[in-house]
């Protein structure tokens, strides 16, 4: 058992890291604050190869394996919440499903400018009525000649208000079931007929716009159409499952970043004559803290490199983003009690961590569904 990196992962992750350090932590907070969408940081992500850091070279990515991805991760989102999970959906959600189904035309047209960075994609999964049920897809595409006719709503479609390329879970005929769902590749500034439509107001990672998309019979090209009829419901497992390391390693960089930080705080603050960091009730949190997110990444290493030796990590991905949302939640919530009153205050980003922290234990499939998901594979159960 080696727990070391090559030179390359090792080269990768000091480069994200001093750039995250450098150039995405100084302007958290005002990202947080303004909810702009982080557009030079992207770009210059892109540069490096993170926008596409796990997609081949020959489509414009670094082509670099899971476990790098998941260390970037960790050091972005460490730095920001909202940057980690936009690099998150153009790896994973966006990129995977592209990369692992879609034709050679497909993937030189369509995987090139996200994975360098000059625009971003999105997943639309999540509808009013179709979240963790995801094959009760309302959303309908009916093949007309050579092209699909979309008619629905998305929710919660992060990078949704941003995107310029969208792949798209649908349904051809709802009475299906999970047998109709689809997924389509749709340029989304090219469509007539798809309009924005809400932008959420949310609780965090608030410079990650997380938007409606509208279809009102818009046209998308038959040929963009990733596989075949009757396996996008596979297709859209296949991608969670990579999409849950993503999140889960968004979900422990927030943690690393609560832990530092109340950890910094808690040897400065004096009460009683001496550094908070001297009692011992503020100990047992740092330690318990650290100790749970070091165990999340191990898990989360464990399923990337699952996934890099091209083995079933179904069960250890739901567990990872299972483990290290819900570690991560608890050290926000206990750095903000580091922090006493100043954590419940914007002057330091103690509160800004735990209202990050909370959504990395919804989107990508809730931690009720992971506990499914997991106990579905132990017990044999198709």
């Amino acid at each position: 058992m080696n727990f070391g990196l090559t030179e390359e992962q090792q080269m990768v992750k000091d480069q994200v890291t001093k750039f995250a350090e450098a150039r995405i932590k100084p302007i958290a907070a005002e990202l947080d604050k303004t909810h702009r969408h982080p557009e030079e940081i992207c770009r210059a992500l892109g540069e490096m190869g993170i926008m596409g850091v796990s997609i081949p070279t020959e489509y414009g990515g670094a082509g670099m394996d899971t476990v790098t991805y998941v260390h970037a991760m960790i050091a972005i989102s460490k730095a920001c919440a909202s940057c980690g999970v936009i690099v998150s959906v153009n790896n994973s959600l966006y990129g995977f499903p592209i990369d692992s189904f879609g034709t050679e035309a497909q993937k030189k047209k369509f995987l090139p400018p996200v994975a360098g960075g000059k625009v971003e994609g999105c997943y639309a999964l999540t509808e009013a009525g179709a979240g963790s049920d995801a094959g009760a897809l309302a959303c309908r595409a009916t093949l007309k000649g050579d092209k699909y006719v979309l008619n629905g709503v998305k929710r919660f479609i992060t990078n949704g208000n941003v995107a310029r390329y969208c792949v798209l879970a649908c349904t051809t005929d709802p009475a299906q079931g999970y047998k109709g769902v689809i997924n389509l590749i749709v340029d989304l500034k090219n469509t007539k007929g798809f309009s924005v439509g809400k932008i959420e107001e949310k609780m965090g990672i608030l410079a990650s716009g997380t938007a409606e998309l509208v279809f009102e019979d818009a046209e998308v090209p038959a040929e963009n159409l990733l596989g075949k009829v009757g396996q996008g419901f596979k297709q859209m497992l296949m991608g969670l499952d990579c999409g849950r390391i993503g999140i889960g390693s968004q979900a422990l960089g927030i943690g690393r970043a609560a832990l530092e930080d109340a950890l910094q705080y808690s040897k400065e603050r004096v009460q009683f004559g001496k550094p908070i960091s001297t009692f011992q009730a503020v100990q047992f949190k740092l330690a318990d803290m650290a100790t749970e997110l070091d165990a999340a990444e191990l898990l989360l290493l464990k399923a990337a490199w699952m996934e890099d030796n091209h083995m079933d990590y179904e069960k250890e991905s739901a567990m990872a983003k299972m483990y290290a949302s819900d570690v991560a939640m608890k050290a926000a919530i206990e750095g903000v009690q580091i922090f006493g009153g100043y954590g419940y205050c914007k002057e330091y980003p103690a509160e800004r961590h735990m209202r990050d922290a909370k959504i990395c234990q919804i989107y990508e499939g809730t931690n009720e569904i992971q506990r499914m998901v997991i106990a579905r594979k132990l017990l044999g159960a198709r």
